[in-house]
């Protein structure tokens, strides 16, 4: 396990001074690069449409067993965000919201996606959506990669979001923690993966607490610190009737923060973190789940004088991270201290694909920022104005269906 020693007061100042001359340099970038150059790859296929065509889809399709795992469907399918996504969009003047209901009520989270079924995303192209945004899980035999009807489309529309066959393997948290390991030059936890007929009592290098959790999870949902073998027992016992295996990882009793990482996009050349949010009130050590406590009331981005060299240190990373996976979309990722202490690293615990990006905008919606929008209200970003930066990551659906994973 890694570990970094406490560094000299000119070292912490001078990492300080860096930081915040990186956080400037974004703010500028921000007010000199003006709206149309954030639009400079959001080019409509096709020459009659004179600004991008929007339409949002959401989860209606069941995950499959992979792995003789299923990974849990939210309620509602994400619709709740991605009302909030085609409503924010559909009030810029420059963007056009695609919609299934001619006349969406704000209100209500219901009329303004596509459900992500072959006939939905057929739907979608027919009326006339230049850009699809996936705000939905992917994998192999999902119709965006699979359909042979919208495989016409491919090389026509845009498309913000992953891969599906990147998201099919990265959405096991032990295939990316083992291959983040692999890589070298990232602080992570120790780490084990039980099986259906592993006797918990047996585990080699174990020491309690320890944190059990789902290998292909959503959110927080089934996670526990076991803080004895029978209380890891009966978790484990609970998780094995929905998964042939688990995880387990040493508690990380510090400071919990999660990095948005962006992909390159112009003028950006290399994958770049937002500010970094940090999370407090956790329930039974762990980050309660955002749909029973919004995060605005147990998150808030890092003020640039409390910046300092273990946050450089993840932040950095995050985006070595990310750039080991290949990702073509944004990610978040989350990092707690192995202390309870500002002389504690950071370890990375968690890579998430799909990021939740509710946000404010509709009516009862004003505590609903995510964690991804906190972090780049640090950097001056409004929700529009993140939701067109995301706008600006969009790739071909040529493109997204030929990645593989790592």
């Amino acid at each position: 396990m890694a570990s970094v020693g406490r560094s000299s007061s000119t070292a912490v100042g001078g990492i300080r001074i860096q930081l915040r001359a990186l956080y400037s340099a974004r703010l500028r970038e921000l007010c000199e690069t003006g709206h149309n150059r954030v639009y400079s790859r959001v080019q409509a296929p096709d020459q009659k449409f004179a600004r991008p065509h929007v339409a949002v889809l959401y989860q209606a399709l069941e995950p499959p067993v992979i792995g003789g795992v299923r990974k849990p469907k939210k309620p509602g399918g994400y619709q709740d965000s991605g009302a909030d996504i085609a409503y924010n969009l559909s009030i810029c003047g420059d963007i056009e919201v695609i919609t299934p209901s001619p006349d969406p009520d704000p209100a209500n989270d219901v009329g303004w996606c596509f459900p992500d079924t072959e006939d939905g995303i057929m739907q979608a192209l027919e009326n006339g959506a230049t850009h699809l945004w996936a705000n939905t899980v992917l994998f192999t035999a999902h119709p965006l990669q699979a359909s042979k009807a919208i495989e016409k489309y491919e090389s026509l529309v845009q498309v913000v979001g992953q891969g599906p066959l990147v998201v099919d393997k990265y959405d096991d948290k032990r295939y990316v923690n083992d291959m983040l390991r692999r890589l070298g030059g990232l602080t992570m936890p120790k780490a084990w993966c039980i099986q259906e007929s592993q006797d918990v009592a047996k585990l080699d290098g174990a020491s309690y607490p320890v944190v059990a959790k789902p290998v292909r999870g959503r959110g927080s949902q089934g996670v526990k610190v076991c803080y004895d073998t029978n209380e890891l027992a009966a978790h484990v016992k609970t998780l094995l009737i929905s998964s042939l295996s688990i995880i387990l990882e040493e508690f990380l009793e510090g400071e919990e923060v999660t990095i948005t990482v962006m992909p390159p996009t112009p003028p950006q050349t290399k994958y770049w973190s937002l500010p970094i949010v940090t999370r407090f009130n956790h329930q039974e050590g762990i980050s309660p789940y955002n749909g029973v406590v919004a995060v605005t009331a147990n998150s808030r981005a890092i003020s640039e004088p409390e910046l300092d060299q273990f946050y450089a240190l993840v932040a950095e990373e995050c985006e070595k991270a990310a750039q080991a996976l290949r990702v073509a979309a944004l990610i978040r990722i989350d990092a707690r201290r192995f202390k309870d202490s500002k002389d504690s690293q950071f370890a990375l615990f968690d890579v998430n694909m799909k990021p939740n990006m509710t946000g404010p905008g509709r009516p009862g919606r004003d505590d609903q920022a995510s964690l991804t929008l906190m972090a780049a209200s640090a950097l001056g970003w409004d929700y529009r104005r993140l939701l067109k930066k995301m706008l600006n990551t969009s790739h071909s659906l040529k493109e997204l269906k030929a990645l593989r994973p790592s």
